[in-house]
């Protein structure tokens, strides 16, 4: 006999019916969340800007607690002067120090009279050699000269840029290493003349490392491919900095401050043994706040033992707003917040305040660059 065709009970015909509606009614309920989904999966690592939900103090500091001398900032927009002198004056910035009085074309005269004509005493000059002429005979000897007459017009010290060493060359194509023997002259006048050099060499190390997907600072050098020196056409990082340390030792009686904290920040206790080493070298923090404000404990443990020996700096023209950052970062114990308004390019972390006593801070502010300055002995 054939089975009786199979009957769906009423009951189980309604609850069907009600999933129905109940599955519709959650498709609706999903459908932002789903295009929200899809909004992400389009979003890319470059846009992606978190928004912390740590609710943390946020202390502001208007004015140092002590004036401020800038050793390490950029003015070559002269018609700029009189605005950077004004953002000087609301962030407490005493005294400022320009690194582009250029040798080439004669710019360091016109530099220095435009910044004497607006403040002469809030104005400090470092001169920038030019290397284009270093294969004609007695370059070096010259090039001092050239110096010591910028010394004369109001410069108070010399200025090296990473281009030595990186992609300053000579006629035979050969790069110029930074202890290269003909600029000796220069680094011995800086030492009769009692001026420091500010010499920045190297970058950061993942700057000199592949650009792929572990290196810590893609964004910045995606953007700016300009700042990777990773290959064979240049120089290690390490050898750069042993170019340099060897010029330090064979001048001991000239006081060199090795830019961005020697430009090794990620390595505080190789920083320490240089400044062990060498007596007459000194380090300015800028725009390394990102650096060591990422190890607190031992940037503030570094900062407090060579406190004679740390200098401070922007590399950012005068903006009021910038150098409040750099004050929060030394003087508060603010925890993770953003170093970039000070000086952009500084990576994806947050920082964490020193909290620095006021004894080195004030060393830091000024004092030390009143030491150095105080070395000067003039032209005789």
């Amino acid at each position: 006999s054939r089975c009786p065709t199979a009957m769906t009970p009423p009951v189980t015909t309604r609850l069907m019916k009600h999933a129905a509606k109940v599955a519709a009614g959650t498709a609706l309920l999903l459908l932002p969340s789903l295009a929200a989904l899809a909004q992400r999966s389009d979003l890319l690592l470059k846009d992606w800007r978190p928004k912390a939900q740590l609710v943390a103090k946020r202390t502001a500091i208007l004015k140092p607690k002590f004036p401020v001398i800038d050793i390490h900032n950029h003015l070559r927009d002269l018609e700029k002067t009189e605005e950077y002198l004004a953002e000087m004056d609301k962030a407490g910035v005493w005294k400022c120090v320009s690194l582009d009085a250029r040798s080439a074309g004669d710019f360091y005269k016109e530099h220095i009279r435009v910044s004497h004509s607006v403040a002469r005493e809030r104005f400090v000059l470092f001169f920038r050699p030019d290397f284009s002429k270093i294969d004609e005979p007695d370059f070096g000897r010259r090039e001092a000269e050239r110096l010591e007459e910028a010394v004369r017009l109001g410069c108070r010290g010399l200025k090296i840029a990473k281009s030595l060493g990186l992609s300053v060359k000579d006629k035979s194509g050969k790069l110029v290493p930074v202890d290269d023997p003909r600029l000796d002259p220069i680094w011995a006048k800086c030492g009769e003349l009692g001026i420091p050099v500010m010499i920045h060499v190297s970058d950061p190390k993942a700057f000199f490392t592949p650009l792929d997907r572990f290196n810590e600072r893609w964004d910045a050098l995606h953007l700016r491919p300009n700042w990777l020196f990773y290959g064979d056409q240049f120089p290690s990082k390490e050898e750069l900095l042993e170019q340099r340390n060897r010029v330090i030792a064979r001048h001991p009686e000239t006081i060199f401050i090795g830019a961005h904290v020697g430009n090794l920040p990620e390595e505080l206790h190789q920083v320490a043994k240089w400044l062990d080493v060498y007596p007459n070298f000194y380090v300015d923090i800028d725009a390394r706040m990102g650096e060591l404000g990422r190890q607190p404990y031992t940037a503030r443990r570094f900062m407090i033992q060579y406190q004679d020996r740390i200098l401070f700096g922007s590399d950012t023209p005068p903006n009021a707003e910038a150098y409040r950052v750099y004050y929060r970062f030394l003087e508060t114990d603010d925890e993770y917040f953003d170093p970039n308004p000070a000086h952009p390019y500084q990576g994806r972390w947050k920082v964490y305040g020193l909290y620095l006593p006021d004894e080195v801070l004030e060393k830091i502010y000024n004092g030390n660059a009143l030491k150095i300055f105080a070395e000067f002995r003039g032209v005789q």
